[in-house]
């Protein structure tokens, strides 16, 4: 190897590390899984990862400054959004490696649904063509901005607070397919409860629209 290359495999290196060092933080991983949904200010970014907004702040200035997300400012509040697919990607990419290679990602997991749900893992890939073959109804439980900006096709919005008084919105003839934010996220889980609880068959789907569109699946904007 050339040493002339040093400085420059120096430089680029460094500017990489940037990137890793602005995602090494469990907060920060959260806050890039969450805007993931769609753009937040920093007060919802800091009541949904129950942080201060100080701390919510200087988290998200470490984002920006490593370019992993954009800011816009509406009226007396702040927007953050993703900078780009490229770093829900990376986001995703590095949650999957860490799946993949530490038994304790698929312990933790397992174990919540499995202790507090009595959910077994079911068979994700059949799910996706079934969903895909609109075989199910798809029940999107996620807050109503979050399916505004981004939805699996076909899905029906009923955010998880409003599930209980629109039960006549859905047919029971059907399986019922419910999704949220993804793998972590218990929203999806606690609407099959309520719903098997009153006699529907459901299904919880664990992959939420960010998982969708990196599998390159399409995805609908309410009002396009």
């Amino acid at each position: 190897m050339s040493r002339e290359s040093r400085p420059l495999k120096n430089a680029v290196y460094r500017q990489i590390a940037r990137a890793g060092k602005a995602a090494s933080s469990p907060c920060r991983l959260e806050i890039l899984d969450l805007l993931a949904q769609g753009p937040r200010t920093v007060e919802a970014i800091a009541v949904e990862v129950e942080q201060s907004l100080a701390n919510t702040s200087q988290h998200l200035r470490v984002l920006h400054a490593a370019r992993l997300v954009e800011s816009e400012k509406k009226g007396l509040h702040v927007a953050y959004r993703l900078a780009s697919d490229e770093v829900r990607s990376f986001a995703l990419s590095l949650r999957a490696v860490a799946e993949a290679r530490l038994v304790e990602v698929d312990v933790a997991v397992r174990g919540f649904f499995v202790e507090q749900y009595g959910f077994e893992p079911v068979d994700r890939e059949l799910l996706v063509a079934r969903i895909r073959k609109k075989d199910v109804t798809l029940l999107d439980v996620r807050p109503k901005e979050e399916f505004e900006a981004g939805h699996l096709p076909g899905a029906l919005s009923i955010p998880l607070p409003e599930l209980r008084r629109k039960l006549a919105a859905i047919p029971k003839s059907r399986e019922i397919v419910a999704y949220c934010r993804g793998p972590y996220c218990v929203w999806a889980a606690d609407a099959v409860r309520s719903l098997r609880a009153r006699g529907y068959r459901a299904t919880r789907f664990d992959l939420g629209v960010a998982e969708w569109r990196e599998r390159g699946l399409p995805i609908e904007v309410a009002g396009r």
